[in-house]
C-alpha cells in the first residue's frame, strides 16, 4: 500500500496521504448553526485517525440555504471562532481541513429557513420534500455568489486549509443562466470567481460534482461532467471531487443497505404508507458496488489535465483503493461511512486491516434525515 500512505498536494497545501474525509453532515451543530464540543471531538477522532485531509459536513452560506436543522453555519461572522476551535484540533494532530460551502437551494423546506426554498427553476415539486421552489431572481442569483464570497472568507479567517462547494442542478432556465452548457456553468463559474477573490493567494478551492443525476429528463451524465470539469480546470480549480445522485435517486449517493424501519420514523404519519411503498420497492436495486463512481471518474479524469481527482463511493478494500491510485484513475481516495464506524480506519490500514469494516446498512442515514448526530447505528 505504498502509494496510499505518501503525501500529494492539492494547490500549495500538501496532504500527508491520499485518504481524504468526504463532507458528511453530522446534525452536531446548534439551531443557530455555531459549532459545539460534540462536532469538535468528531472531528479530533478522525484526525488522530490519520486522515489526511478532512472535510465536515456541509456548511450553508446563507439562512435560506440551510439544509438539515442542525447543520452548521459559515453565514455569519459569529460561526468564526467555533469554526476556528474546529481547524485548531484538526490541525494539531496533523491533518489538513477545506470547509465545504454550501447551499440547499431546493432541497429544504419552509421550518427550517422560513421561506420558500429557492431553486434556479420552479420546475416541479420537489419529490424529496414535496416543496415546488421560487425561481431565483437575478438578484438571488448574485446575492447568493455574494454569500459564497463571504463565507469563503470567513473559512479563511477560521484558519481553513482551503474550500469545497457544490455544484447546483435542475436548471431548465432560458436566460444567461440557463438554456445552454456554458449558461448553466455560469453559475458555478461565477461562484468560483467570487471564492478566490476572498480567499488569500495561493489557498486551494475544490468542487464537489456531480457526475450523473438520475433525474426524469436529462440532465448530469459522465461526458456533461467531463467538460465542466474541463472548463473548471481552465479556471484554475485545485480539485474535483466526483460523485453521483440527486433527490431523484438518492440511494445512488450512498449505495447499500435500505433501512426502511429506520427511515420512516423521520416521516410525518401521513407520509409513512407511501413511504413504505417506495422504500420497499428500492430494497435490492442499489446493493453496494464497490468503486461505483469509478466509470465516471475515468470519462472525467482525462479532460482535468493535471488537476488533481479525488474519487468517493463504496471504496472498502485498501487493495482497491491502491489499485486505482496506481492506475491513475485519483490521487485521493474519499471516504465517508467507513469513516464513521472506523475513525481509525487508517492508521488500522496502516497496521495491516485488509478492509472497512463498514457494511453499507445506511442507518446512519436514515439517522441524518431524522436530526440524530451522526455515528455507526449499526448493530453488525
Amino acid at each position: 500500500m505504498a502509494i496510499l500512505f505518501t503525501p500529494t498536494r492539492l494547490g500549495k497545501v500538501e496532504i500527508k496521504n491520499r485518504f481524504f474525509h468526504s463532507g458528511t453532515t453530522e446534525s452536531m451543530a446548534l439551531e443557530s448553526g455555531e459549532v459545539t464540543d460534540s462536532l469538535i471531538a468528531r472531528y479530533k477522532n478522525l484526525a488522530k485517525g490519520g486522515v489526511g485531509l478532512i472535510v465536515p459536513g456541509a456548511m450553508y452560506v446563507q439562512p435560506a440555504g440551510k439544509h438539515f436543522r442542525l447543520a452548521t453555519g459559515i453565514h455569519h461572522d459569529d460561526m468564526v471562532p467555533g469554526l476556528r476551535d474546529l481547524v485548531e484540533v484538526i490541525h494539531q494532530e496533523g491533518s489538513k481541513v477545506f470547509f465545504q460551502l454550501n447551499h440547499a437551494g431546493r432541497q429544504t423546506v419552509k421550518a427550517i429557513i422560513g421561506q420558500q426554498p429557492l431553486g434556479p427553476s420552479a420546475y416541479k415539486r420537489d419529490p424529496a420534500y414535496l416543496v415546488k421552489p421560487r425561481e431565483m431572481s437575478e438578484e438571488d442569483i448574485r446575492e447568493t455568489i455574494r454569500a459564497f464570497g463571504m463565507a469563503a472568507h470567513r473559512a479563511a479567517e477560521a484558519g481553513a486549509d482551503g474550500v469545497q462547494f457544490l455544484s447546483p442542478f435542475f436548471n431548465v432556465r432560458k436566460d444567461r443562466w440557463g438554456g445552454s452548457d456554458e449558461n448553466r456553468f455560469r453559475f458555478l463559474a461565477e461562484v468560483y470567481k467570487e471564492v478566490k477573490a476572498n480567499l488569500p493567494e495561493g489557498m486551494p478551492v475544490l468542487v464537489k460534482l456531480n457526475t450523473n443525476d438520475f433525474t426524469p429528463r436529462d440532465g448530469i451524465t459522465p461526458p456533461l461532467a467531463a467538460r465542466y470539469a474541463g472548463w473548471l480546470a481552465g479556471l484554475g480549480i485545485d480539485g474535483v471531487e466526483v460523485s453521483q445522485g440527486s433527490i431523484y435517486a438518492m440511494m445512488n449517493v450512498m449505495r447499500g443497505g435500505i433501512p426502511v424501519k429506520e427511515m420512516l420514523r423521520s416521516q410525518a404519519a401521513w407520509k409513512k404508507p407511501a413511504a413504505w411503498f417506495l422504500l420497499k420497492g428500492m430494497q435490492g436495486k442499489f446493493d453496494l458496488e464497490e468503486g461505483y463512481n469509478l466509470a465516471a471518474a475515468e470519462v472525467v479524469k482525462p479532460a482535468m489535465g493535471g488537476v488533481p481527482l479525488i474519487l468517493v463511493g463504496g471504496m472498502r478494500r485498501a487493495s482497491h483503493m491502491e489499485e486505482v491510485l496506481q492506475e491513475g484513475h485519483a490521487e485521493l481516495i474519499s471516504l465517508s461511512r467507513p469513516f464513521i464506524r472506523e475513525p481509525n480506519l487508517v492508521k488500522r490500514f496502516e497496521g495491516g486491516q485488509l478492509e472497512a469494516s463498514c457494511v453499507s446498512c445506511n442507518k446512519c442515514f436514515a439517522a441524518m434525515i431524522a436530526d440524530k448526530p451522526i455515528r455507526c447505528y449499526c448493530t453488525a
